[in-house]
């Protein structure tokens, strides 16, 4: 796995819907996955990111945690879970909004192994 799209979610019902879409949207040359931590929404974060693992299973590992860790336990466990050789960060509030997002980076790690991460 080359890319392990980090997702860390709770009560993002108004955003994760752009947040996924934005993932599963990217144009790559190399395997991905999308991670989803989601930490026990009071919303229906939950039932959103579910109904997407449904549509996406070969794409979206989807892990809900059965008690609310808070940001940071959720952040630690969400990266544990990674396989990726990179790690692309996107909260559930958040959104990528370049499909070329992805490779650009990957090519950039890639061809530059001296750098050890990219922001944007």
């Amino acid at each position: 796995m080359k890319v392990s799209a980090c997702v860390i979610a709770y009560n993002h019902e108004k955003y994760i819907k752009d947040c996924l879409e934005g993932a599963l949207a990217q144009k790559v040359n190399f395997d991905y996955e999308i991670i989803i931590s989601e930490d026990l929404s009071t919303d229906n974060t939950r039932e959103i990111v579910k109904e997407y693992q449904k549509k996406y299973p070969d794409k979206i590992k989807l892990f809900l945690n059965e008690k609310n860790l808070g940001l940071i336990g959720n952040w630690v466990k969400a990266l544990e879970r990674c396989q990726g050789e990179y790690i692309a960060i996107c909260e559930g509030d958040d959104y990528w909004i370049d499909p070329n997002k992805l490779q650009k980076q990957v090519n950039f790690l890639d061809s530059h192994p001296d750098f050890a991460l990219t922001s944007h």
